[in-house]
């Protein structure tokens, strides 16, 4: 029996744009291994995706831990705002919208924190970005639906580039503990590494030179 504590925060999940997914270091070898055994089980789609992550001059974004970013996915442009949302995972919500400025109020009006009005009044800069290709899968397995992307391109910062082999699981439907088991199955066949910073904090740190 789950208790109210834990009812009320999957309540509080279904009211924002919950996004759970587990990430994965790889390599070229090993991402062909994977995309080999994954194009003969599902159909996959190549997604061209270049991003760029903005923050505020005074840097009140990170250091909430918020993530605004543009992405252009094949030309189209997204814009994206992922918030914390403890251990569970990240309030995510996005829209199209040609520039980042003219995206945050929809990115309210469709659940973001307010207060991100509030920190970018005074306008936003670019600061760092990846440009990678994405293939990605989506798989029924059992208890879930899940997204399975080999993404391989660079991170770039402060006037650097980071080479980028990952490999991302994304719950799309279903139970999370069934992505977890599915994920770590994965994992452990493939000899992935689970990552545990997102492409924007490893690009931030080349912007602020770690």
């Amino acid at each position: 029996m789950y208790n109210d504590k834990y009812i009320a925060l999957i309540r509080e999940e279904m009211a924002m744009g919950i996004e759970f997914e587990l990430k994965y270091e790889a390599n070229a070898q090993t991402q062909d291994t994977l995309r080999c055994a994954l194009d003969a089980a599902a159909e996959g789609k190549d997604i061209s995706m270049e991003t760029t992550y903005y923050d505020t001059p005074g840097g009140d974004l990170s250091a909430r831990h918020y993530t605004l970013r543009r992405r252009l996915e094949n030309g189209v442009s997204v814009c994206t705002v992922k918030t914390p949302a403890g251990k569970l995972g990240r309030g995510e919500w996005e829209t199209e919208g040609d520039t980042i400025e003219a995206a945050i109020e929809p990115l309210c009006l469709l659940g973001a924190p307010k207060n991100l009005l509030l920190l970018t009044l005074n306008g936003v800069e670019a600061i760092c970005g990846a440009r990678f290709l994405r293939r990605c899968y989506m798989l029924e397995t059992e208890g879930c639906t899940v997204e399975v992307a080999i993404d391989r391109g660079v991170l770039t910062g402060g006037g650097q580039e980071l080479p980028l082999f990952e490999v991302e699981v994304e719950l799309k439907k279903g139970s999370r503990d069934a992505a977890i088991r599915f994920a770590a199955a994965l994992a452990e066949k493939y000899g992935l590494k689970q990552q545990r910073q997102s492409k924007f904090r490893r690009a931030w740190a080349l912007y602020k030179g770690e």
